[in-house]
């Protein structure tokens, strides 16, 4: 629903980017001022950092907010396309998700108020990636940890994004905005006495008119549709209690043709139909003067119907007569249910030292139809947690946890430790380093033909360096990080297995600048990554294909005052990735390999803002946006499909080479002209 469109959240933003309540602190845990802490808190007190970006309301001079995160030229309002603009995030086009230091989309998990979203991302679509199904701007704190993250979350072996919502907002107040492709509207309500509140949102996209009038690659026989719907309650309770309920409802139709890379004469057809709801609620409360409680209900119901076919010229069914080609047709339907029950608590002690405990319970039930097989699964995964925020000097910090969970599908235990340490050099600068371990599940479509597998495990090492001084911010990051147990696909029957293994190692650079130049805000990242691995059906170890040795981001955000409007322009440039045709002939083969060309793409968006109603009781903050992602129409190749006898190929590229977008969005009830303009300088 949010893709193609940046600025149209803006209103949605400014409202919540100045909400009454304070961030997540490093560790991830809501830190408000109406909770009891013990040592008030040290400006210049080292803070354990290694492997996470924090992006949060009041981050200071350099930092990274909110808005930072998700006005990245290109994002189109994606959290996690927004975050592919830091290093250690690979550039991936044909999927969604995010693909972290070596590792694929499913090692990295987002979290909402301690809870896991399970279900980020509209229903995938082969060579196409699905936009986000939940609003970026609901948060006011964000970490993304690309290694050795907290003990107080798990089953994600690459990488975290922590997100702790909103308190409550500033004011009352009402937005909507229309675009061709995009229409959407929503409201937020203060009560009377400052103390709660609660809000409504409805957004529909149908690209189906776009598509028309800009050709693309997929002939799109429905679709694509998205309706989203939310809606939030926050209240304060008491004198430090806080207590907060959102949900979500959405729905998406996607069906598309393809030439079929086996048949000149038939086409590839593939139908997803998406349904999903998912609730939260936390609450938090201090209890004493120096105890915190913390809890969160989550619940997920999620459906996805896909069906596969070949079709001839008048698109009738259609089908291939050998094996395995006959079995290009099929259907699945799954329904998933996800709850998590959870509740963290923390003690706090002298010299803002605490310790933290607290356990949490996963309910996982999958049953329908996958590729025309019945399946059926349920999980029950238990965790307990400890950690401790160790000042051992007022220059050097430790945090220390170990997580413990259980799941009863594998019948596993899993000890993971996790320790970092943060040396303050100066006042503007420090290192860090971290280790941990980090467990997770293989994916379902494994665990619906074996059961008797393990879980993967990725060992940690980082070490960085940071400095923060005058509106300017410079960090140097090494990793390496190992993988074990991963699964392996044996032939003949392709039976997975726990044996594969695997290895990532690299440096990040991210320079960002504020103050150089008037008006002009930018940052530079850099990655380098050498990883391999020996998992699913490869015959030997290789690199992934999803993985570039190198990858470069700059993103420069300009506003000029006078004439209320902004320029943000990124790019991205990326070596190219590896592609493979592995086929079984006594044993897997690699039959054909070879690299992509580079990455390369330049997104453009402007924003001009205005107020059309000065004299209103409630003014309005109101704009037109446009925008181009892919400005140059650089053709990208992100692989290739293989025809089953390896004598054809076809690449795997974007639907379209540009994407377009043009409308209009007001927000009513606050004027956040000067807001706007602090926040992109």
């Amino acid at each position: 629903m949010t893709r193609y469109l940046i600025w149209i959240f803006l209103p949605a933003l400014l409202n919540t980017a100045h909400a009454q309540q304070p961030p997540a602190d490093s560790t991830g845990k809501a830190v408000s001022d109406t909770v009891p802490r013990g040592t008030p808190k040290n400006l210049k007190q080292v803070t354990v950092s290694a492997g996470a970006f924090e992006a949060s309301d009041k981050a200071k001079g350099a930092s990274l907010t909110p808005m930072d995160a998700v006005t990245v030229a290109g994002s189109n309002g994606d959290l996690s396309q927004a975050l592919r603009a830091l290093p250690g995030v690979q550039q991936i086009g044909e999927t969604e998700g995010l693909f972290v230091r070596g590792g694929t989309s499913d090692e990295t998990k987002q979290f909402i108020d301690g809870t896991l979203f399970k279900y980020p991302n509209y229903p995938s679509v082969p060579g196409i990636s699905q936009g986000a199904r939940i609003n970026p701007f609901l948060f006011k704190g964000i970490l993304f940890s690309s290694g050795g993250y907290s003990a107080l979350y798990g089953q994600a072996m690459s990488s975290a994004l922590i997100l702790e919502s909103v308190d409550l907002p500033e004011k009352s107040s009402a937005n909507f905005y229309l675009f061709p492709a995009n229409q959407g509207a929503g409201m937020q309500r203060l009560g009377k006495d400052n103390r709660s509140s609660f809000g409504l949102g409805l957004n529909y996209s149908n690209q189906t008119l776009y598509n028309a009038l800009v050709p693309h690659v997929p002939d799109y026989f429905q679709g694509p549709s998205y309706l989203e719907g939310n809606a939030n309650f926050r209240v304060k309770t008491g004198r430090s209690g806080m207590l907060k309920v959102y949900a979500v409802w959405s729905k998406s139709s996607v069906g598309l043709y393809n030439q079929d890379v086996d048949s000149a004469a038939l086409r590839s057809g593939y139908l997803v139909k998406g349904g999903n709801v998912y609730t939260n609620m936390s609450y938090r409360t201090g209890l004493g003067e120096n105890w915190k409680v913390e809890t969160g209900l989550a619940y997920s119901n999620n459906r996805d119907k896909r069906v596969a076919s070949l079709v001839d010229a008048a698109e009738k069914p259609a089908s291939l007569p050998d094996v395995p080609l006959n079995l290009k047709s099929n259907y699945s339907n799954i329904r998933s249910d996800f709850a998590q029950a959870r509740v963290v608590f923390t003690r706090f002690l002298g010299r803002d030292q605490a310790v933290r405990f607290g356990a949490e319970h996963f309910y996982s039930k999958d049953a329908g139809i996958y590729r025309d097989s019945a399946v059926a699964q349920t999980d029950q995964l238990s965790a307990l947690f400890a950690e401790s925020d160790i000042y051992l000097t007022g220059s050097l910090a430790a945090k220390a946890g170990l997580r413990l969970e259980h799941t009863s599908l594998l019948e596993k235990w899993s000890l993971a430790p996790r320790v970092s340490l943060a040396w303050r050099l100066s006042d503007e600068s420090q290192l860090n380093f971290a280790y941990g371990l980090f467990y997770q599940e293989p994916q379902n479509e494994f665990l619906y033909r074996n059961r008797d597998l393990s879980l993967s495990r990725a060992a940690h090492y980082v070490v960085n360096y940071t400095r923060r001084a005058h509106n300017r911010f410079f960090r140097v990051e090494a990793y390496y990080k190992q993988y074990n147990d991963l699964i392996r696909l044996l032939p003949p029957d392709a039976k997975s297995m726990s044996t594969g293994n695997g290895y990532a190692k690299g440096v990040e650079l991210f320079y960002r600048d504020k103050k150089t130049f008037k008006n002009l805000d930018y940052w530079i990242t850099y990655t380098y990554l050498d990883t391999k691995r020996d998992y699913l059906n490869y015959p030997m170890t290789l690199r992934p294909s999803f993985a570039a040795p190198h990858t470069m981001t700059i993103a420069v955000k300009k506003f000029f005052p006078d004439l209320s409007t902004g320029i943000n322009v990124s790019y991205a440039l990326a070596a190219g990735r590896p592609y493979y045709n592995i086929r079984y002939s006594d044993g897997w083969q690699l039959a054909d390999e070879g690299t992509t060309k580079p990455y390369n793409v330049v997104n453009l968006h402007i924003a001009h803002l205005m107020t059309l109603f000065p004299r209103w009781k409630h003014k309005d903050f109101s704009g037109f946006a446009l925008g181009v992602n892919n400005l140059l129409g650089t053709a990208q190749v992100f692989g290739y499909n293989y025809s089953y006898n390896g004598q054809h190929k076809m690449a795997v590229s974007l639907p379209a080479n540009r994407t377009f977008f043009i409308g209009f969005f007001m927000s009513l009830g606050i004027d956040r002209t000067d807001d706007f303009i602090n926040n992109n300088l």
